[in-house]
């Protein structure tokens, strides 16, 4: 009898229209998650379900349907693509299941569904490459938590991070080669912001400033989001050949003053002052086009440089449904 593994890859997760209603009960899942906003249960309920959401998610509704396609969602679409690829790859050793963190499809009913397919292996992808509580923290959470409740359990594997994975730098290196760099004024590494609070929880006794997470990954440090986002870049700008002075590694999407630093927008901005008239930009937290590359920085980050006097941001696709992100994923399957 051959023995059988089941894959689950898991994305963050997507409202399931860009309607009022959608956008709410999505922005009320994952902002009430409390390794996103990690405050005190009652101040976190009341900041996110009594302040938060009810404004934002009309604003967000409208952002949304921008972003919505023919296909729906533009990471849904682009997640079951990469199942879909990925499970012909595996051939018939391997069934590729995807779950999202927040809605659909959720996490508990992936599960069940293969709880009763009777594997001897489940092996557990976040496709986010660098750990974050708020994201690979989160969904492989709740993955334990249903994995709990089973009669039976299999054997467990969980893949935390990859972020130096040679395939997932060859993959963006193969996206940015779509670009001439010599064209660009600046380059852009765009990460996801954290709060700086969640950086300093990786370590014991002292905080993420106190580390050179700038410039090196450590025994002390190898765990944290920040070095790792930069441990990203430099593998990518050595095999891009750009020079350090040409780039900044940044942090978007911030909710307030005490995020990660520099800020992208405020980058974004500066850039523009200083004359540059043409800037690219890497998002390489995002193995998928989403709200935060198409929208915030292909459309509102353009806004924002021509307000001050640049001409052309220009997005570096995700790797979506990349052959070499295909092969990242299928490497880190089987190696396990």
């Amino acid at each position: 009898m051959t023995a059988k593994t089941g894959v689950l890859l898991v994305n963050l997760g997507t409202p399931d229209s860009p309607s009022v209603s959608d956008v709410r009960s999505y922005l009320s899942q994952f902002l009430n998650d409390p390794r996103v906003i990690d405050i005190p249960w009652l101040l976190r309920k009341i900041l996110v379900n009594g302040i938060i959401v009810p404004f934002r998610a009309p604003k967000s509704a409208k952002v949304y349907k921008e972003l919505w396609t023919e296909n729906g969602s533009p990471l849904l679409f682009h997640s079951n693509n990469v199942k879909d690829l990925l499970q012909k790859e595996l051939a018939g050793e391997y069934e590729v299941f995807l779950a999202m963190r927040y809605k659909n499809p959720s996490i508990p009913h992936v599960l069940e569904e293969m709880r009763w397919k009777n594997f001897d292996k489940i092996i557990v992808v976040p496709m986010f490459p660098q750990y974050a509580s708020a994201s690979t923290g989160s969904a492989l959470e709740e993955v334990m938590r249903e994995l709990c409740k089973w009669w039976v359990i299999p054997e467990i594997r969980m893949i935390s991070q990859y972020y130096n994975h040679p395939l997932y730098i060859d993959a963006f290196v193969e996206r940015g080669k779509q670009y001439n760099l010599s064209e660009y004024d600046h380059i852009l590494f765009s990460y996801h912001g954290l709060p700086e609070r969640q950086v300093d929880k990786v370590y014991k006794d002292d905080l993420c400033k106190d580390h050179d997470c700038e410039h090196e990954i450590t025994e002390e440090n190898k765990l944290c989001y920040k070095a790792t986002c930069y441990a990203t870049t430099r593998l990518l700008a050595d095999k891009l050949n750009i020079p350090q002075e040409k780039y900044t590694v940044c942090f978007q999407s911030r909710l307030d003053k005490k995020w990660l630093e520099p800020f992208s927008d405020k980058v974004v901005e500066e850039c523009a002052k200083k004359g540059m008239k043409k800037i690219l930009v890497f998002s390489p937290a995002f193995t998928a086009d989403c709200l935060e590359t198409t929208i915030e920085i292909g459309e509102e980050y353009q806004e924002l440089f021509e307000e001050h006097g640049g001409e052309k941001v220009q997005l570096v696709e995700s790797l979506n449904s990349h052959p070499l992100w295909i092969q990242c994923l299928k490497s880190l399957i089987t190696e396990r």
